[in-house]
């Protein structure tokens, strides 16, 4: 009986042991692991994005087109109002009315082709796409520039009013502009990314009349030049920012108002084509069409009887 106590005594402390060993080793080999380098992983090869593509391909030929000297500082301005203010916007734009203007050629070429038209109208055709092609990206780089400038004017009545209740609080100007910007990033993103830009070249160690007139000259926006015509005057003389802005905030509502009624004004004389052209021929076919088809059923058999 000792014997086989002893048998199993020393299978379990065996087995123990072993477990123990075990255990310990996989927890050694876990750290070594963690603290080893990361082995390279092999990435496939993947085909690039038609986007990467696009935007290589108009890089490359914007880079290779000679630029002028006197259309670059415009179509940066207006790149800038656009909303679009990366170092290398306006070689993309040239790239891409130059694309567009041979994309819009070719289909031109292909489409005189397939229709057998002469060779004047052809070349005409042609040159018109063409043209059409480079014409495009400008007026939509124009359009944005409205579209942009229209929400700024629609969110500065009430980037005035927030402002003048931060400067009313205590708050600088600096940090208004700063806090406008953060409070209506959702409703006017627009005049929230100018005045955050501003900020960045206040910080940056630009005078701020300096920074107020950069922001008037990025958006081309009548409103906020006279605003900045105003904040400027009151940081040179040293007047009451919250009255300043409180008298402007009222001047801009008041320009709104007599805007608004200029538009209802004018809303009679813009009637007046859809009114004739629209509904003036429905109104006469409802009502003169019945009485029509009264009198030619009822005259014509008189007449064939006469």
């Amino acid at each position: 009986m000792v014997r086989i106590y002893t048998v199993v005594v020393f299978l379990l402390v065996a087995a123990g042991t072993a477990v123990l060993g075990i255990v310990l080793d996989e927890r050694r080999a876990r750290a070594l692991r963690r603290l080893a380098p990361p082995e390279p992983r092999l990435v496939p090869k993947e085909m690039p994005s038609p986007a990467l593509i696009w935007r290589e391909l108009v890089s490359r030929i914007g880079a290779a087109l000679p630029a002028s000297s006197k259309g670059l500082p415009l179509l940066k301005r207006r790149l800038t109002r656009a909303g679009i203010r990366h170092p290398s916007a306006p070689r993309y734009f040239q790239g891409v009315r130059t694309v567009m203007a041979a994309a819009f050629g070719l289909a031109a070429v292909g489409i005189a082709l397939r229709a057998g038209a002469e060779t004047t109208n052809a070349v005409l055709g042609v040159a018109s796409a063409a043209a059409m092609g480079y014409v495009v990206p400008m007026q939509y780089l124009l359009w944005r520039i409205k579209r942009r400038q229209h929400g700024i004017e629609r969110g500065l009545p009430n980037a005035l009013d927030l402002m003048v209740i931060c400067v009313e609080s205590g708050l600088g100007i600096d940090q208004t502009t700063l806090q406008v910007a953060k409070e209506l990033q959702t409703a006017h993103p627009e005049i929230c990314d100018e005045f955050t830009v501003m900020n960045l070249e206040l910080r940056a160690g630009n005078r701020r009349a300096d920074a107020l007139h950069n922001l008037a000259d990025r958006t081309g926006v009548e409103d906020l030049k006279k605003l900045v015509a105003v904040l400027v005057q009151t940081d040179r003389f040293g007047t009451s920012i919250a009255q300043s802005l409180r008298g402007h905030a009222e001047y801009l509502r008041q320009i709104a108002r007599q805007r608004a009624e200029e538009r209802a004004s004018k809303l009679a004389v813009k009637l007046v084509f859809p009114i004739f052209f629209c509904v003036l021929p429905a109104l006469f076919a409802v009502t003169v069409g019945p009485v029509l088809t009264h009198l030619i059923r009822d005259l014509i058999p008189l007449i064939e009887n006469m």
